[in-house]
């Protein structure tokens, strides 16, 4: 919840802060949340159905929704050798995997994210929401 109090003059030109506990210098807003949601998958149409199915679910609560923003795929590599003894010719085998990133950012009260967050997640997609007042 977001306080804001006023600054009443003095007839003596010191400052003083308004009464918080008196209504008439109290000003609230709605509470409203900031609330990162980051998505990580192996799979990229797997991690774009969860996006878009979570997107769609946002806005048809009227939620502010900024993203999908793309991070870079991160390239996990390892080089290794066929080999465990070391004889014979030096081959080697390369394996990769690649990590795709996605964030969205959402504005909006605390219940409507767990109403939007309740939907399937395809296996695989590791979700991680993060919240900030």
């Amino acid at each position: 919840m977001v306080v804001v109090c006023r600054v009443q003059h003095r007839t003596d030109s010191s400052l003083t802060m308004a009464d918080p506990s008196k209504k008439e210098g109290l000003e609230t807003e709605a509470q409203s949340h900031r609330i990162r949601i980051t998505l990580a998958s192996r799979n990229v149409k797997s991690l774009e159905k969860v996006c878009t199915e979570l997107i769609n679910g946002a806005k048809a609560k009227q939620v502010v929704v900024k993203g999908p923003v793309r991070l870079p795929t991160k390239h996990l590599r390892i080089t290794t050798r066929k080999t465990p003894n070391g004889e014979g010719s030096k081959t080697w085998d390369r394996y990769s995997m690649r990590i795709h990133k996605r964030l969205i950012d959402l504005e909006s009260p605390p219940e409507v994210v767990k109403q939007i967050t309740s939907i399937s997640i395809e296996p695989g997609v590791d979700v991680e929401v993060t919240m900030a007042n």
